[in-house]
């Protein structure tokens, strides 16, 4: 299936520091699109994959699950490594749960983590309903564009098929018992008003990560894709902060490589 416009994987040669940026769950890489691309343009290696049954038609997605979406991230992060000398991995929502558990797998080979708005848990009815509705019901009202920006607008899907919900419930019930593992130091970035994430999510993931050097700053302009909202500027001005707190010298490429696409050279979007 062709890739929607707009929602294209990115990626960008630049200098010995690389970051790997995940997208949440029933979105696309767009929605981290202006993140990649501001680190791209201070000399960062940047890699912003499409994880597999996004991006398409909600279809696609029903024959994915977590491990086909933690495997690309796994693969891309390795690729990093094999390039840069210093790696960054970055995420928001169910990307920010990918970013946790590379963390707990990866330990040193990962520098240090950037969440947005992460996800850790299915709350509600929904959490009990869904092993057994989803044999009956194959999907629900989408999630995508929690913007308060006027205008604002993720691309991904319209419908949240339930298959692919149940195994992302079943992996955040794996990455609460792995969080203790992920000792690298943490940003979490995260939305007051958060219409898709509860902000228990982040508390629960704050109290049990065994990080000692960890941030927390609060979005109070924007809802839950933060990274096009009001606040967006503030994540990408924090986040290359931090790695340039733990990789002096990081941004003094800045205007380093050239940016593509999976396919070819970038043309926005």
């Amino acid at each position: 299936m062709p890739v929607l416009p707009g929602a294209e994987p990115f990626h960008h040669e630049g200098g010995e520091v690389g970051v790997l940026l995940c997208h949440g769950f029933t979105g696309s890489p767009q929605s981290l699109r202006p993140w990649a691309e501001y680190l791209a343009g201070r000399g960062l290696t940047v890699s912003l994959p499409l994880l597999p049954g996004h991006g398409t038609r909600w279809e696609d997605m029903q024959l994915t699950g977590w491990q086909d979406w933690y495997a690309e991230v796994d693969r891309e992060l390795r690729a990093l490594r094999e390039r840069c000398s210093r790696v960054f991995v970055f995420g928001l929502s169910m990307g920010g749960a990918l970013t946790l558990r590379l963390a707990a797998k990866h330990g040193d080979d990962i520098s240090g983590i950037v969440v947005v708005n992460p996800a850790n848990k299915v709350h509600g009815l929904a959490a009990y309903a869904l092993p057994v509705v989803r044999h009956f019901v194959k999907t629900v009202k989408g999630i995508t564009s929690d913007i308060a920006k006027e205008g604002g607008v993720e691309i991904g899907y319209d419908r949240v098929p339930l298959h692919a919900a149940h195994s992302m419930r079943t992996f955040y019930r794996l990455l609460d018992g792995e969080l203790p593992q992920v000792t690298q130091p943490v940003l979490l970035l995260r939305s007051p008003r958060d219409h898709v994430v509860a902000p228990v999510d982040s508390a629960r993931i704050l109290g049990r990560v065994s990080s000692v050097d960890v941030t927390e700053i609060l979005l109070e302009q924007s809802y839950h894709v933060a990274t096009l909202d009001h606040d967006a500027d503030r994540i990408f001005e924090e986040s290359f902060a931090f790695v340039s707190r733990l990789a002096p010298g990081a941004g003094k490429e800045a205007g380093a490589g050239q940016a593509s696409q999976q396919e070819g050279t970038a043309t926005g979007g």
